[in-house]
Parts: structure tokens; C-alpha cells; sequence
């Protein structure tokens, strides 16, 4: 059995200097809630998965390929549904965004090892 433990979000967010780095938080049944520093353009991927986003900090938008974006403020959630080609983009500075996705969910998605 695992042992509950507190996690100072603030915290995290303050340690996060790298772009696109992600720290995970929490296990949660079979997922993972992970913290991001989204700042520019992440590369276009998919997953066999559904991805959620809840913006924490910042804004950032989610382009879907031959969608109209999906802008994200602080308390804004989206789920990209799965197979759905994707990337986040942070062009307004740094914004801070919680994951919650299966931990073996690859960054990069099935294009690869990323940048």
C-alpha cells in the first residue's frame, strides 16, 4: 500500500526552470497527475490515450490538427481525446498546466523521442 503524502504545487511550480519538463505528483489508481512548464511550441504528437490539462498558471492554448485551438486560462481543463494529433503552445511566457495520464504515457507521443 502506498503512503499518502502532501504536495506543495507552488513548490513545484517555483523548481520548474527547464521548458517542457514534466515531475510527477501523485499515482492515482492507474494514472499519474505530472506538473508542466509549458513555454513555446511543443512538437505535434498523438497518443493512444486521452490526455487532461488543467491549466495551473500562465495561459496556453492546445492546437488540434484541423481544429480551431483551445485556449486555456488558470481553473481551465481539456481533455485531448486519444489518437487526436496535438500540441501545446505557451507563446505569452510561461504557463503551468497539471497532467493526469496513464504513466507510461510517452512526452512525445508516437513521433518519437521528441526534440
Amino acid at each position: 500500500m502506498a503512503t499518502a503524502s502532501r504536495v506543495s504545487i507552488p513548490s513545484v511550480v517555483d523548481g520548474l526552470q527547464e521548458a517542457w519538463h514534466r515531475v510527477d505528483l501523485a499515482d492515482v489508481n492507474d494514472a499519474v497527475v505530472r506538473m508542466v512548464r509549458c513555454e513555446g511550441e511543443f512538437p505535434w504528437h498523438t497518443h493512444e490515450e486521452d490526455e487532461l490539462f488543467l491549466c495551473w498558471d500562465g495561459t496556453f492554448r492546445i492546437e488540434l490538427d484541423g481544429e480551431p485551438p483551445i485556449h486555456l486560462s488558470p481553473g481551465d481543463l481539456f481533455v485531448v481525446p486519444r489518437r487526436t494529433r496535438h500540441r501545446p503552445v505557451a507563446d505569452a511566457g510561461p504557463a503551468y498546466t497539471l497532467l493526469l495520464e496513464r504513466p507510461e504515457t510517452q512526452q512525445y507521443g508516437l513521433e518519437g523521442a521528441g526534440p
